[in-house]
């Protein structure tokens, strides 16, 4: 017979037993609630200018190396949304895609300032969406054709501080955009009038490549990815590059004059990065911020940005984010300056 103290005992033993039991089920299905987030279908890069320009090749590389890279492994797709200087697509993907996790947008400088100018017609600014990355910066460049009269930026400046009706300046964007401020900043420091220069916009450095080429305008104002290929093709002679220093790694552009070195105190860079929509789920923005650091810590990656001219430049959400917050308040007050302000920016 069984003394009370060793049915105490049992009882104890079956009671732990059971707690055991009961915990080590717990653990077990506790993986499966706190899954981690990933994509479980297409995943659409949506690109806001036209094929060809800057963020269609950030786009499409990045696409490539997260596919290569086994980095993401669900199919991948490039959308491209041109219009309104990156206005259309910004605002569409904004509105649209707010809490879609499987859909990315690629932007550049232009979206905070279509923001905070008078004519931008952009209501999206950082606190619309969320900045999950600056993935690399881009010097602009002052280029005309190859049989172009003009062989330095000085003799160009010089001609539209004479006239400034006689010479037609091309972009990809409107004016007020970065591509705009780009020569803007240079025709100042040339003592132009700068209200009255003649400026046409297009839809992205693609088109206004071509437009260029076409003979649709004297010279360009772009940065260094759209227009390296065709230097080097000897379609177009780059007048002058917004960087602090001759870019004398780049086999391409180490012959190319700065602004500076010209007499034009003036650098001018247009970052890139990677956005998602404002109310994605925090496991998609954690597991997308991931990522991309994975992929731009990549061999292949830093081999694309040399090949196109392009800077590595990284920054995180949070970096990211307070990079644009600064950017909105020097860039207002130029457009002050210029008369471009919005009101209430």
């Amino acid at each position: 017979m069984i003394s009370r103290k060793a049915k105490l005992l049992l009882i104890f033993m079956a009671i732990t037993l059971v707690v055991s039991l009961a915990g080590c089920g717990n653990k077990a299905a506790a993986p499966e609630g706190n899954k981690a987030w990933a994509p479980q279908k297409q995943v659409t890069f949506v690109a806001v200018a036209g094929a060809g320009g800057g963020l269609d090749m950030v786009a499409r590389t990045m696409a490539k190396i997260f596919d290569q890279k086994k980095i993401v492994t669900q199919p991948m797709m490039v959308e491209n949304k041109p219009g309104g200087g990156q206005v259309t697509g910004t605002v569409a993907f904004a509105n649209q895609s707010v809490k879609d996790d499987h859909k990315l947008l690629i932007a550049s400088t232009p979206f905070i300032l279509n923001y905070i100018k008078k004519d931008g017609n952009s209501p999206i600014g950082p606190d619309q969406i969320y900045p999950l990355a600056m993935v690399q910066g881009d010097y602009g460049v002052i280029a005309v054709r190859a049989e172009s009269k003009y062989q330095t930026l000085k003799e160009l400046m010089d001609a539209v501080k004479s006239n400034p009706a006689n010479v037609t300046f091309i972009g990809g964007g409107g004016p007020g955009t970065w591509d705009y401020l780009n020569v803007v900043q240079v025709a100042k420091k040339a003592g132009v009038d700068i209200k009255a220069m003649k400026y046409n916009p297009y839809d992205g450095g693609g088109e206004a490549l071509t437009a260029l080429l076409g003979g649709h305008g004297d010279a360009m104002t772009s940065d260094v990815s759209s227009i390296k290929q065709y230097l080097q093709a000897g379609k177009v002679r780059v007048l002058g590059v917004g960087s602090k220093e001759k870019m004398a790694s780049d086999e391409i552009m180490k012959a190319v004059p700065t602004y500076k070195e010209q007499g034009f105190d003036v650098v001018t860079i247009n970052w890139r990065g990677v956005f998602l929509g404002k109310d994605v789920p925090e496991a998609a923005k954690k597991y997308w911020g991931e990522k991309v650091a994975e992929l731009v810590k990549t061999p292949e990656w830093k081999d694309d940005l040399k090949k196109q001219g392009v800077i590595e430049m990284y920054a995180d959400a949070k970096g990211f984010y307070d990079l644009i917050k600064a950017e909105q308040k020097i860039y207002t007050e130029i457009y002050k300056e210029l008369g471009m302000a919005a009101a209430d920016k």
